[in-house]
C-alpha cells in the first residue's frame, strides 16, 4: 500500500546535506526507547525524524556521522538473544547494503571514531534527555536538548539551519509518503463517519477512525482528537456520549511505516444532517478554507494565507449579523480571534508539526518572529511557500466562553458584537475543517481531498 523509498534516495538526501555543511561534521542521533515502568516494558520506540530522513531505517540507539566526504553510521551490533526475543537483526553488513552509507560500525566504536572530529562536530538530537546524555557521553562533547533556542554553539546551529533548508521543500520521494498517508487517513476519516450512524459514544468513532489507520498499517501521527466540545482545540478525552444536535470534530492522521504524517480534520453532525445555524456557520469555515487553500502558491507568504482565513471569517460573521461594522476595522479590532484563535497551519511533514524540535527557527523566517496579539501569537510559519512545501490549511470558528467573557479581548468590539444574535447559534461548540496541501508550481494539491467537506456531501456520507 505505501511506497517503499528507494536507497539512493537517502543517498542523495545525504549528499545534498553535506554539501550545505561547511566545515562541520554533524551528528544525528535515532534515540533510545523509554521504559513505562521496568527496563523491558518499554513505549513504542518511534526514531528522530531527522535520523530518518536521512537513514529511513528506525535503529534505537545509532548514530550517523556526515562529513564532507562519508556517511558513517554507528549501530548496535545483534545479539545472540534477538531472534528468541525480538526477531533476527540485521549485522552492520546487511545495515550497510540497506541503508548505502559508506560505512556502518559498531556503536562502541563512535566515541574513538569522533575523538578527532570534537572541534568540528555539530548535532541535531532528540530532545529526551537520556538520548543528549547517551550521545554525550559517547563523543565526549556536551549537547543540550530543548529546541533552537538551546542549540549547543554554533556548530549546531550550522547543522539545524542546513537541515532547515534542505527539508522545507519535500523531495519527490517525501511527496509520495504524504500521498499515500493522507489518502490512508482520509478512508479512516470516513469510517468514523459511517460509525456515527450507530455510535453512542466518542469512543465507538474514535476506534473506527484508529481501526481503519491500524488495517492499513499506521499508526498515529499524533493522539486523536473525536471530541463534541470542539471548542476545546485539544481534547484528547473520548468519554463523551453523542446526541442529536451535536457536532463531532475529528482530528485524526495516521504515520506512514516510514514516519510521514497526515492531518486532517473534519467536523459532522451526529444526527446526520446540520441545523440552519450548524450549516451556517459550517459555512463560513468553509469558505475561509477554501479561499486559504487557493492562496498556497509560490512566493506567497503563509501569513497571508492566515489572513486571508481571517478575513473570510470576519466577512461570514458579518454576513450572519453577529458582527457589524467595516471588515477591516473588525480586523484591526481583533474581531477574528475572538472566533479563530489560532494559527491557520503549519509544516508537515516526517512530523504532523514539521521540524519544530527546532522550534521558530524553523516556522519563521529569518527576520520574522511572532506576533504578540492573541491568537495571532499562535500562527506556527510564517516563511514564503514554495514548490515541494507540505503544509496544513486549517481555519476553525469556535465558541470559548472564556473569550467571549475576556474584556480585554471583546472590549474593543464594544457593540459591533451581536451576543444576543449569537445566542441562537448555541448548537455550534467548535467547527474546523482541515487539510494537508502541497505547494506545487501551479494550482495547489490537496493531499486529503477525498474526504467530503461541503456540506451536502458530508451529510450523503452520514446517510
Amino acid at each position: 500500500m505505501f511506497p517503499r523509498t528507494a536507497v539512493a534516495t537517502f543517498e542523495a538526501r545525504r549528499r545534498s546535506l553535506q554539501g550545505r555543511l561547511s566545515s562541520v561534521v554533524a551528528l544525528f542521533h535515532a534515540g533510545q526507547a523509554s521504559p513505562r515502568n521496568y527496563t523491558a516494558n518499554i513505549y513504542p520506540f518511534r526514531a528522530s525524524s531527522h535520523f530518518l530522513y536521512l537513514v529511513g531505517k528506525p535503529l534505537e540507539g545509532a548514530v550517523l556521522v556526515l562529513d564532507a566526504e562519508r556517511s558513517t553510521l554507528f549501530a548496535e551490533e545483534p545479539d545472540a538473544d534477538d531472534a528468541l526475543w525480538h526477531g533476527a537483526r540485521p549485522s552492520l553488513a546487511e545495515l550497510q547494503r540497506e541503508t548505502g552509507c559508506d560505512e556502518v560500525l559498531p556503536l562502541s566504536s563512535l566515541g574513538a571514531f569522533a575523538s578527532p572530529l570534537r572541534a568540528r562536530l555539530g548535532a541535531l538530537l532528540p530532545q529526551d534527555a537520556a538520548s543528549v546524555a547517551r550521545v554525550s557521553a559517547l563523543v565526549g562533547r556536551a549537547f543540550v536538548a530543548g529546541g533552537s533556542a538551546k542549540l549547543a554553539d554554533e556548530r549546531d546551529v550550522i547543522v539545524a539551519d542546513a537541515m532547515i533548508e534542505q527539508r522545507l521543500t519535500h523531495d519527490a520521494a517525501a511527496q509520495a509518503q504524504l500521498r499515500a498517508a493522507a489518502k490512508a487517513s482520509a478512508e479512516a476519516h470516513m469510517a468514523g463517519m459511517r460509525a456515527t450512524r450507530s455510535a453512542k459514544t466518542e469512543q465507538e468513532v474514535c476506534a473506527a477512525i484508529v481501526n481503519e489507520l491500524r488495517r492499513r498499517g499506521m499508526c498515529d501521527a499524533y493522539s486523536p482528537i473525536v471530541t463534541v466540545h470542539g471548542e476545546i482545540l485539544h481534547s484528547h478525552r473520548h468519554d463523551g456520549a453523542l446526541s442529536d444536535g451535536d457536532l463531532l470534530l475529528c482530528d485524526v492522521g495516521g504515520e506512514s511505516p516510514e514516519g510521514w504524517a497526515s492531518d486532517i480534520t473534519r467536523t459532522w453532525p451526529v444526527s446526520g444532517r446540520f441545523s440552519p445555524t450548524q450549516r451556517a456557520l459550517y459555512n463560513i469555515v468553509l469558505d475561509a478554507q477554501l479561499r486559504a487553500i487557493d492562496k498556497v502558491r509560490p512566493a506567497v507568504r503563509y501569513r497571508d494565507v492566515h489572513e486571508t482565513a481571517k478575513r473570510a471569517i470576519v466577512e461570514g460573521l458579518c454576513h450572519e449579523r453577529i458582527l457589524r461594522g467595516d471588515v477591516d476595522g473588525l480586523l484591526a479590532r481583533g474581531a477574528a480571534n475572538l472566533f479563530f484563535p489560532h494559527g491557520v497551519g503549519h509544516l508537515i511533514g516526517l512530523d504532523v508539526h514539521d521540524m519544530e524540535d527546532l522550534g521558530d527557527r524553523a516556522g519563521y523566517a529569518p527576520g520574522r518572529t511572532r506576533s504578540e496579539r492573541f491568537g495571532d501569537r499562535y500562527l506556527r510559519l510564517d516563511r514564503d511557500l514554495a514548490p515541494g512545501m507540505g503544509v496544513t490549511v486549517e481555519p476553525g470558528l469556535y465558541n470559548v466562553p472564556a473569550i467571549l467573557a475576556d474584556e480585554k479581548l471583546t472590549g474593543p468590539l464594544g457593540g459591533d458584537l451581536d451576543r444576543e444574535r449569537l445566542a441562537t447559534f448555541s448548537d455550534v461548540r467548535g467547527i474546523r475543517i482541515e487539510d494537508d496541501v502541497l505547494c506545487t508550481t501551479g494550482d495547489p494539491e490537496v493531499l486529503s481531498s477525498a474526504v467530503p467537506k461541503r456540506a451536502d456531501l458530508v451529510e450523503a456520507l452520514l446517510g
